[in-house]
Order: structure tokens, then C-alpha cells, then sequence
């Protein structure tokens, strides 16, 4: 199975300026179309002033979802090139909006297709990539007198996720690597530690 593609680590804003004009770049993790477009409407609220708010995205596990928009700069200036940067950095899961401020020097084709991919590109590199990984989902049950010293062994080594304490026990989820869960049990054994294993579901965590 193919890990899922890395994704952006924060949000981050940019700025590049190219014969008086200035790229403002707004970069952003996203988790689907409606959140990309919140992030395209929240630009525009706070930058009005600018000619252009040219958008590209790349959405889903395997960026097989992706948008573009010139914003009434010439067709394929804008849009392709930020898309092509983002898919070449093998990112997903983004939203890029990059606003213009005409500074009055036209810039021709080549010129306005540096600028744009030049611009996501710069935001890229300052966000920076967080790699992932497909994790299998396992809950770990352990008695009220176990508990405590199962979760210290499991936080040794491994992501610890929702944990809870009940009347009947302790009990919380650990996220292995995919096809992880005899080795989750044999350590617990191994450690002298009561407690059962069962495989809950799968879903993505960052690479350790």
C-alpha cells in the first residue's frame, strides 16, 4: 500500500515582488473543497484592494482532486503554474491563493508563469512538508491496576490516541504501522503486561 502524500506543515504568507508587482501568497492545509474555498473567500475579504486572487489546490490522499483559477489574468499564467508547482512538490491537500498588485509593468506570458509557480514555490519552501503514513488503529483494554503501567509502556514508543478511564477499565486507541498489531501484542507480553489488542479500523498519521 502507498503512503498518502505529505502535506503542507502550516500556513504560511509570502511575498514576492517582480517589476513593481507584488505576489502576496497565502499557502494553507486544507481538508476538502469547502475549506480550499473558505480560505479563497477569507483572502479576498482581506485583501480587496488587489487586481488578481489566482487559486490552485490539490486535494485527496493521492491529489487526484485538483482546481485552478486565473482570475482574469491571461488563460493558463496563473492557475496551471501554481498548480504545477504544488504537484511537483508532490504535496496535497493545499490550497495556494496568490493576489496581485499590478505595479504597472506588463509582465508577457513567461514573465506572469515565473512569477505565479515562482511564488507558490517560495511559499512551499517556507511552510515546509509533514510526511504520512498509513497507520493501523488498534484499541489496547487493560483493569483498573494495569492500566496506568500499560499506557506508560505503549507512550515508550508509539502514538497513545483517546484515552479513557471507566468503572470496568482502561482503555485506549494506538495508532502501529500497517500490519503492526502482533508485534503491539508480543511487546505488551513481553513486558509482563495484561492486556488484549484488537484492530479497530485503519486512517492516516504523520511518518514517524
Amino acid at each position: 500500500m502507498r503512503d498518502p502524500l505529505p502535506v503542507p506543515a502550516r500556513a504560511v504568507r509570502t511575498e514576492l515582488v517582480v517589476e513593481r508587482s507584488r505576489f502576496v501568497t497565502t499557502l494553507e492545509p486544507v481538508a476538502d473543497v469547502a475549506a480550499a474555498e473558505r480560505v479563497v473567500a477569507r483572502v479576498r475579504r482581506e485583501l480587496p484592494d488587489a487586481r488578481h486572487h489566482c487559486t490552485a489546490a490539490v486535494l485527496g490522499e493521492d491529489g487526484g482532486l485538483v482546481r485552478s483559477h486565473d482570475d482574469g489574468e491571461p488563460a493558463g499564467t496563473a492557475g496551471a503554474p501554481m498548480l504545477a508547482a504544488l504537484r511537483g512538490a508532490g504535496v496535497t491537500d493545499v490550497v495556494a491563493v496568490v493576489t496581485r498588485y499590478f505595479g504597472g509593468v506588463l509582465l508577457g506570458t513567461g514573465g506572469l508563469v515565473r512569477a505565479y509557480g515562482g511564488s507558490v514555490g517560495a511559499a512551499l519552501a517556507a511552510a515546509g512538508v509533514v510526511p504520512r503514513r498509513w497507520a493501523d488503529l488498534v484499541e489496547v483494554r487493560a483493569g483498573l491496576a494495569d492500566g496506568g503501567r500499560v499506557e506508560a509502556e505503549l507512550r515508550r514508543t508509539r502514538d497513545v490516541e483517546d484515552v479513557a478511564w471507566a468503572g470496568d477499565g482502561w482503555r485506549a486507541v494506538v495508532a502501529v504501522p500497517v500490519g503492526g498489531l502482533g508485534a503491539l501484542r508480543a511487546g505488551l507480553a513481553a513486558a509482563g503486561l495484561r492486556a488484549s489488542a484488537e484492530p479497530v479500523g485503519r486512517a492516516v498519521r504523520p511518518a514517524p
